[in-house]
């Protein structure tokens, strides 16, 4: 099953109780291990993972994920697009694809410190191609939080760069649920309206077993 599919296939009630694809692992800016995340999906029995972590492949690199089916390549890149930050995930990538590794953070505090990835920010075109290049597809991340007026011109936009999908389920806790500008209700007539895949997962920065 190729990945715009099997995401496709995955039904709102999975998320979050089976299907979690947006979690960060210490390789970018969260707590756990990646070994560790993995080993807890597992024991949580989740079906659908991915671990997003910002602007780097470091983990998929160093974990041999074949040998784990509910395991899916995956990263998150920061963009800057008409004077909006934006972060863009990609699914099913390949982590040895050369065009993705060179938009990739070349230093550790790319993955880690907010301000840095401000100023280090690539567009969104550019992501776009380098995610599908290795094979993958490209996702609006908690669109909720786009400080755009219009988000449908915003989204239609993002399409025509290649844009394939947009994170419907999402939480927006913490500092998300503050700078949120758009309803979830909102993200997913955009979904709809522009056939995009719809995705979704917690943003998890911190252990998967509380």
């Amino acid at each position: 099953m190729n990945i715009k599919d099997r995401i496709n296939s995955i039904k709102s009630s999975q998320y979050y109780k089976s299907a979690n694809l947006h979690i960060h692992s210490n390789y970018s800016d969260g707590r756990c291990d990646f070994s560790q995340l993995v080993l807890q999906a597992q024991k949580l029995g989740l079906k659908h993972v991915a671990i997003t972590d910002h602007n780097t492949v470091e983990g998929w690199q160093k974990f041999n994920y074949k040998d784990y089916n509910f395991l899916i390549p995956a990263v998150e890149f920061d963009c800057f697009y008409k004077g909006t930050l934006l972060h863009i995930l990609g699914y099913g990538i390949d982590p040895y694809n050369k065009n993705l590794l060179s938009i990739c953070a070349k230093t550790k505090k790319e993955t880690q410190y907010d301000i840095i990835r401000l100023f280090k920010s690539r567009h969104p075109k550019k992501v776009i191609e380098a995610i599908h290049t290795s094979g993958g597809i490209a996702v609006l991340a908690h669109p909720c939080c786009c400080w755009v007026i219009n988000l449908d011109s915003f989204t239609k936009n993002l399409k025509n760069l290649g844009l394939d999908g947009i994170e419907v389920y999402y939480p927006y806790k913490r500092h998300r649920g503050i700078i949120k500008f758009h309803s979830r209700k909102h993200i997913k007539a955009l979904a709809i309206k522009y056939n995009l895949i719809m995705s979704g997962g917690t943003d998890e920065h911190d252990s998967l077993i509380k």
